[in-house]
């Protein structure tokens, strides 16, 4: 079996194995699924651990929510960094080396003395863990068989959307038994392996051009300046910006009740999140900018819901549910549509995409952390509005 999942080298004195004309599709969705549910995972993994580092560092809320947004103005950065890189220098090595690098800078946060130097840590984490999201777009596109490469696609994007659950789950349950320093330890040591197995897996290849990288960056003044993106574009910080901003409400809150609830509601996500990738084909007959204004409407009203009716466990768990579904909805159709305007520059609008979706999602830990004090209606009251103005903007965007 594991000889399937991961066929071995040429022993030393013999000849080369005939490389392989496509990526092993087993191996590789294995691979790359654990690696997507690590990397994203670290920007909501920190969530459940803000009580437990706010009580060792004597630090209020308002300046520990930093933790979060810190990685995520890291990975956003990154994004724009390590695509062109990868188009000179290769998929598997800026992947390989991207990953491994995290499992360095994973640990070192696992070792933070006070609050400023892990902040500083986070944003490097960041930085590292952002080789692996827009290369292995890329990479699938480029060597997947043809057949997989849908699959593998929304394999991986689903793996990125169930990373906010796992996270937190994985954060909280390690930290229960030992500690939050122990939830960076496991992490980095997962990394490495997975650093490991993606070096097994993936295909080596030759750069995809021998331009400068500095070219992919020459299209995006004029991406910024079109008409007909704007629109897209402004709306994109909502969608992150929002789900980590009511996930990091529920803990600063306590709106959830106790430990047990909490992690009750952050499970309850999971059915929204794994029919994700089996209802995104089922709405394709839908144009993009549409299913966009539709989804993020359906967010809104469920976040206002939750404000208006203070709803218990059971209610506020399924108003989650209909909260993620569109948060999830709304971003593979926001790429269909930014994408699809682009023209040429496809690669270089939806990495610049990505870098504003997270963002957003670093900016999200702030906005709950300056709302949070007045409970958990007024957050959820604000984010409906911002939600209504995005899907405002994608409306207007499809006329």
């Amino acid at each position: 079996m594991t000889t399937m999942l991961f066929p071995t080298r040429a022993r030393a004195g013999s000849a080369p194995a005939a490389q392989p004309a496509h990526a092993p599709f087993a191996a590789t969705l294995v691979t790359f699924v654990a690696t997507a549910l690590l990397a994203t995972g670290q920007l909501y993994g920190v969530i459940p651990l803000l009580g437990a580092m706010g009580r060792e560092w004597h630090a209020p809320a308002s300046a520990l929510t930093w933790m979060a947004s810190a990685f995520g103005l890291g990975y956003a950065a990154g994004f724009l960094v390590f695509g062109p890189l990868s188009d000179r220098f290769g998929r598997r090595p800026i992947i390989v080396t991207g990953i491994a690098a995290t499992a360095v800078t994973t640990a070192l946060v696992a070792l933070s003395s006070g609050l400023g130097m892990a902040i500083a840590l986070r944003v490097l984490q960041g930085v590292t863990t952002a080789a692996f999201a827009p290369v292995a777009f890329t990479y699938i596109a480029e060597r997947a068989e043809p057949r997989h490469r849908p699959t593998l696609l929304s394999a991986v994007i689903g793996a990125f959307l169930a990373s906010a659950v796992f996270g937190q789950l994985a954060a909280q349950g390690i930290a229960a038994v030992a500690g939050w320093r122990a939830v960076f330890t496991v992490f980095a040591v997962a990394f490495a392996l997975v650093a490991a197995a993606l070096r097994r897996v993936m295909l080596p290849g030759r750069p995809a051009t021998t331009g400068s990288p500095l070219d992919a960056y020459r299209a995006m003044p004029g991406l910024l300046a079109n008409r007909r993106l704007i629109p897209l574009y402004l709306a994109t910080p909502v969608v992150l910006g929002s789900f980590v901003a009511l996930y990091t409400g529920l803990a600063l809150t306590g709106a959830a009740g106790g430990a047990a609830a909490l992690l009750t509601l952050r499970a309850a996500a999971l059915p929204a999140i794994l029919a994700i990738p089996f209802v995104t084909p089922v709405l394709q007959r839908v144009p993009g900018a549409r299913r966009a204004t539709g989804a993020m409407t359906l967010s809104a009203v469920s976040a206002a819901l939750i404000g208006l009716t203070h709803p218990g466990t059971l209610g506020l768990a399924l108003l989650l549910n209909a909260f993620v579904a569109g948060v999830g909805l709304t971003a593979p159709a926001l790429i269909e549509t930014i994408g699809g305007r682009a023209g040429a520059a496809r690669g270089t609008a939806v990495s610049l995409f990505t870098f504003i979706l997270f963002v957003g999602a670093s900016v999200g830990p702030q906005v709950a952390g300056a709302l949070s004090a007045h409970g958990l209606s007024v957050l959820a009251y604000v984010l409906a509005a911002l939600l209504a103005l995005g899907a405002t903007l994608t409306l207007t965007a499809r006329r």
